[in-house]
């Protein structure tokens, strides 16, 4: 197959704004309030879901809805499947953004919005890269499926009722990573920790009344809040200012309110962000019984890969394990500190498990919660992995980026044999998760060049 897409993609781009545009400007998070049985995930993802097949409708593919859970878009009736797994949800928005995060505005040929690169803006490229396909009547061996998760920044619930009820795609790619291709990626524990009841009765005397901060998991807290019985305005002041930290300190009543402002980033790479939560731990530290407090100061603030706790381990294809602090929300009366632990495919996580259950217990903690995704893995030399760079290298003329590993998940190890398949490119700002995060348009063109190979080299090989 010789067909050059170029001058078809290029004729489109303003059809492929504007669609992605209005997309981006559904504010599509997860909404407890708005949740129902037949939209689980709240409006805004439903209303994202709807977006996308009536699109797929409309431009005539075969398609198939699994209520509020999941969507799915085919072409081809081969017997063997081809996944294209994507997601419609985003992570909250965050603040302090400098262009509003759901108007998808346009400047210096970059869309600015949450979810132009984590997922909707790859989403977008994947579904017109196959509908060009399908325009251009191109046949191919295998049925190629975009499947459109609707919960995959919080819980991976919609593709998982999906799976429940249509069969597995063979072999597939999710685009939501980066260029050229990531083979491997970590396992993922989530852990819930509070303070066990024995502990409990000294807290409604304790100086600190609270401390709140993070919404997420995989998002480092970029905003912290504490509320105290002590005025220590100078002794913060000066923390701030030798950490280079914004913050301030409030009156409200007999009591005073602390904060400050860090730097958000994904969990899978918690270094690049500057948790507001740990550093409000760190601070109140020394003026607190809370061995909450306590504990994350001691083994997590400033500490990514679990060093203090004697736990951290790298591995030469996976790199660190990491660890990021996404939630806090520590009353007298409840607590909860969320951990999101990433790590290589030869760590020990039963081992680990255990050790960990062990400290908690003598710090006079205790586990709530431990979920864990082991890691996933496709050899570098498989036919997939090849087939897929070569489309990439076809279009960018790179060939010293190799495909890699990360920290990250993506639906790609939902199947056995996928893996993550850009649309970050190198040397590009890597802001999912992060405020102002946008999408290079040239970026945007680019992917579906790139995919449109990929995805004819998947449809015509044998999985």
């Amino acid at each position: 197959m010789n067909k050059d897409f170029t001058k078809v993609v290029n004729d489109n781009k303003e059809l492929v704004i504007k669609t992605l545009q209005e997309l981006l400007q559904i504010r599509s998070v997860l909404d407890e309030a708005t949740a129902t049985k037949d939209i689980p995930f709240g409006k805004g993802i439903n209303d994202a879901l709807n977006y996308m097949m009536n699109l797929a409708s409309k431009d005539g593919f075969k398609t198939i809805r699994d209520g509020g859970y999941a969507g799915e878009v085919s072409y081809g009736n081969g017997e063997e499947v081809v996944g294209i797994l994507c997601h419609l949800d985003v992570v909250p928005e965050g603040k302090n953004w400098t262009y509003p995060p759901y108007e998808a505005r346009i400047v210096d040929n970059k869309i600015y919005a949450r979810g132009s690169t984590d997922d909707k803006g790859p989403t977008i490229a994947a579904y017109y890269a196959l509908k060009f396909i399908k325009d251009a009547n191109i046949k191919l061996k295998k049925q190629i499926k975009i499947i459109f998760g609707t919960d995959e920044e919080t819980g991976w619930r919609g593709i998982h009722h999906y799976l429940t009820k249509h069969p597995m795609p063979s072999i597939g790619f999710a685009p939501d990573c980066s260029f050229p291709l990531v083979y491997g990626e970590k396992g993922r524990m989530a852990i819930d920790v509070s303070i066990d009841n024995a502990n409990k009765c000294a807290l409604s005397t304790d100086a600190v009344i609270s401390i709140h901060g993070g919404e997420r998991y995989n998002v480092v807290i970029d905003e912290a809040t504490a509320l105290a019985r002590i005025d220590k305005t100078k002794e913060f002041s000066k923390y701030l200012e030798e950490n280079n930290l914004t913050g301030d300190v409030v009156v409200e009543g007999d009591y005073y309110k602390y904060f400050i402002k860090g730097v958000a980033a994904h969990a899978m790479e918690p270094e690049k962000g500057i948790n507001a939560g740990t550093h409000m731990c760190n601070f109140f530290k020394d003026y607190s019984q809370n061995p909450l407090i306590h504990y994350i100061a001691k083994y997590h603030h400033l500490d990514y890969y679990l060093k203090n706790m004697k736990q951290d381990y790298t591995d030469y294809e996976m790199g660190p394990l990491t660890c990021n602090i996404g939630i806090i929300d520590i009353t007298k009366d409840a607590q909860r500190v969320c951990l999101d632990i990433r790590y290589p495919e030869r760590f020990n996580q039963p081992v680990f498990e255990e050790n960990y259950q062990k400290l908690m217990k003598k710090l006079g903690l205790k586990v709530t919660n431990m979920t864990n995704k082991n890691p996933h893995y496709v050899s570098p030399q498989d036919e997939l992995v090849q087939k897929l760079y070569e489309a990439y290298v076809k279009h960018t003329g790179d060939t010293v980026n190799k495909p890699f590993t990360v920290g990250g998940g993506t639906y790609a190890s939902i199947l056995n044999k996928a893996v993550a398949y850009g649309m970050g490119f190198p040397g590009e700002e890597e802001l999912a998760h992060q405020r102002d995060e946008f999408l290079n348009i040239d970026s945007l063109i680019k992917g579906i060049l790139i995919y449109i190979d990929a995805i004819i080299a998947l449809g015509e090989i044998d999985a």
